[in-house]
């Protein structure tokens, strides 16, 4: 019975009031307990109370996705339908900004969309600030005209979907609409005069100074005798010839300076610009020379670390081929067969052979300390060529 919607409540865009809150969300707020204690057995007089007691707004929060106490007091002005001009004395309440807030929110459910725009517009011009509970459960800062918008522009509010209404231009078109004026037009009105009365005195004063400008003056005073006949001369300028031609000879010396002075002004504009494009190109052909130098250094890096690997690697060739030359000539140095007691004869040619080869082997080259030296003795030894001897 107590989430029942009053029998005597009109529906609303064809369903029942309650019906424009979600099922999940209606759900929820039937089982909380701000709506099964506060909320229980209000009328339209003292549901009142219950929103002056508000301190922020905002929809479901937290994992159980609980209601806040602003949406059960929507659905509750659902379920009872509190007549129209009660609710347009929440909006029109100055001193409680959630009483406001919270009348504009009905209306917006329920409301026409002439009297959306017609009520609801006005609150633009309220800039007071509104906590916000947020679905985390954690409060933010908003503001009375910031609420408004979202409820006119957005499609859902305090999760809970708004029903669509026209857009505003359209209700202008048909004619049940005024065109809005903002609080801010008259300033604008105001200034844009200022500036107008602003403009029209700086144009007078363009003219003034256009008309009383010392060059112009200058040279009407200076040409103003060239036109002037011999009657409308001066006495004394008609009287006395070498007059005219000081007044000429002072014009043309005076243009000829301005010339010259606007001539040299070009000239040291036009060598700034030659030096600027003169250094621009000096730097750039000194960045690519640095760039090709740091190349040719990179090249002559890496070649020389590959001629060092190769060099290294030929000395080492060289050292093992000698060492397994010795190996081999220790080898074969020694008798292959013991010599037997009471051989004299035998053994003395042997001694005679060892020694010819000593001599020869001292004659090759092949012993020289140096490795390279004696590798080198032995190719030259093989091919039949004399020793090095250094």
């Amino acid at each position: 019975m107590a989430n029942r919607t009053d029998p005597l409540a009109k529906n609303i865009r064809g369903t029942n009031p309650q019906n424009l809150v979600e099922k999940i969300v209606r759900s929820k707020v039937y089982q909380h307990t701000y709506w099964k204690e506060q909320c229980f057995g209000l009328t339209a007089e003292t549901l009142v109370d219950k929103a002056m007691e508000l301190d922020h707004v905002g929809g479901t929060y937290g994992g159980n996705r609980k209601p806040t106490p602003f949406v059960c007091l929507v659905l509750k002005m659902l379920q009872i339908q509190p007549e129209k001009d009660i609710v347009v004395e929440f909006i029109k309440n100055e001193d409680y900004k959630y009483v406001r807030i919270l009348g504009a929110f009905y209306l917006r459910l329920t409301g026409t969309d002439t009297d959306v725009y017609l009520y609801l517009e006005p609150l633009y011009n309220d800039y007071r600030k509104l906590r916000m509970k947020n679905q985390d459960g954690h409060f933010s800062l908003t503001h009375v005209d910031e609420f408004i918008d979202d409820l006119l522009t957005k499609d859902y509010s305090c999760d809970i979907a708004m029903p669509r209404i026209k857009k505003r231009w359209n209700l202008e078109n048909i004619g049940t609409l005024e065109p809005r004026r903002s609080a801010l037009e008259d300033d604008f009105e105001e200034e844009e005069e200022k500036e107008e009365d602003e403009m029209e005195v700086d144009d007078e004063r363009e003219k003034d100074y256009r008309g009383r400008s010392p060059v112009r003056d200058r040279d009407r005073k200076h040409d103003s005798h060239r036109y002037r006949g011999p009657e409308q001369l001066p006495k004394e300028n008609y009287d006395d010839p070498t007059r005219e031609k000081d007044y000429d000879r002072d014009y043309d010396r005076d243009r000829g300076r301005g010339r010259d002075r606007d001539r040299d002004r070009d000239r040291d504009w036009d060598y700034r610009d030659r030096d600027r494009d003169r250094h621009r190109i000096r730097d750039d052909k000194d960045y690519g020379r640095e760039r090709e130098r740091e190349g040719r250094e990179r090249d002559r890096r890496d070649r020389d670390r590959g001629w060092r690997r190769s060099h290294s690697r030929s000395r080492s060739r060289s050292r093992d081929r000698k060492e397994r030359d010795e190996d081999h000539r220790k080898r074969h140095a020694r008798s292959p067969s013991p010599r037997r007691h009471g051989d004299d004869d035998g053994g003395a040619p042997e001694k005679s052979k060892k020694k010819k080869e000593k001599k020869e082997k001292k004659d090759d080259g092949t012993d020289h300390p140096d490795p390279e030296i004696a590798e080198a003795n032995k190719l030259r030894a093989k091919l039949g060529l004399k020793p090095l001897r250094v």
